[in-house]
């Protein structure tokens, strides 16, 4: 598929699949993005949010054919997202289910950003090329990043050209690249603008209603976000996992949303944390010692 690529398995991700006329009717009234921009070859990244616009889950949207969507996430929400999203189906022609199991899915990581990719490979951020019975979904600029689906049953080997990638090395990328990601720990701690989702373009706030459109829209247009997502390094070795909270230096909490411990035990992670540096946090809070780094992207003023 590529001169120079590396591949990485992740099993950590699993599929809900949306089937029937109304599918993307129904996800329409309850993700975050407009569906309506959603193709074959435009993939879209999307909340699932409660009613106060906290955000549930993260949805990597595909149109596998028409009126039938996958949306990647966290294998260890999909049956909780799955039975919450039943809930609301009502007289739509849809059919929601876990098909984790019938879907092998991976990564491939540019590792010569000056190599062409091949045309197999979509070159934009989000868009979709399929090839050999693979869905390519384009995730990030640069370094290129791709997530791959393909129906398990006929689950090609890995590329010629790939050769084996550290599942740290792919969640170390994202981290580069400012990508939130929502896991059983921190289900419903972030409004969608902490988590950065409306820089990410995962917001239309021009479409019809969906749940948590209120509050989420409310922080859009009257207000600053005082806490937003943020990229750290650790300085000195130590471990760190989604839904960890601690306090920085300069007072600020945080609550960590993706970490990457590196080779010599300092952790890179993203975290939501305050803008601007506030009152000290109880002594409980463990104190963590790191320095920001920048994101690829700007945060709203």
């Amino acid at each position: 598929m590529h001169d120079a690529v590396s591949q990485v398995a992740l099993d950590s991700l699993g599929v809900l699949r949306a089937r029937g006329v109304d599918a993307g009717t129904f996800l329409q009234g309850q993700l975050s993005n407009d569906l309506a921009l959603l193709g074959a070859e435009r993939s879209l990244l999307a909340g699932y949010h409660n009613a106060q616009g906290r955000t549930i889950a993260l949805l990597r949207l595909i149109e596998h054919a028409p009126g039938d969507v996958l949306a990647i996430l966290p294998r260890e929400l999909v049956g909780a997202v799955a039975e919450r999203l039943s809930k609301f189906i009502l007289r739509a022609k849809v059919r929601l289910a876990d098909d984790s199991a019938g879907w092998s899915l991976a990564g491939l990581i540019a590792s010569e950003p000056a190599t062409a990719p091949q045309t197999a490979l979509p070159a934009a951020p989000n868009a979709v090329s399929r090839a050999d019975g693979s869905i390519i979904v384009r995730l990030a600029a640069e370094p290129a990043r791709w997530l791959t689906a393909h129906p398990a049953a006929a689950a090609p080997a890995a590329p010629a050209a790939a050769t084996a990638a550290a599942a740290a090395a792919w969640e170390r990328l994202a981290i580069a690249s400012g990508e939130p990601e929502v896991y059983a720990r921190t289900s419903e701690e972030f409004v969608a603008q902490m988590l950065n989702l409306d820089v990410l373009g995962a917001i239309a706030f021009d479409k019809g209603c969906y749940t948590g459109q209120e509050v989420i829209a409310r922080a859009h247009y009257r207000g600053r976000v005082k806490r937003r997502l943020q990229r750290f390094l650790t300085r000195t070795a130590q471990a760190l996992a989604p839904g960890d909270a601690g306090q920085l230096a300069d007072g600020r909490g945080l609550r960590v949303v993706r970490a990457v411990q590196l080779a010599d035990g300092r952790c890179e992670f993203l975290a939501v944390a305050p803008l601007a540096p506030g009152e000290a946090l109880a002594a409980a809070v463990p104190p963590i010692d790191a320095e920001p780094l920048a994101l690829p992207y700007t945060l709203p003023d």
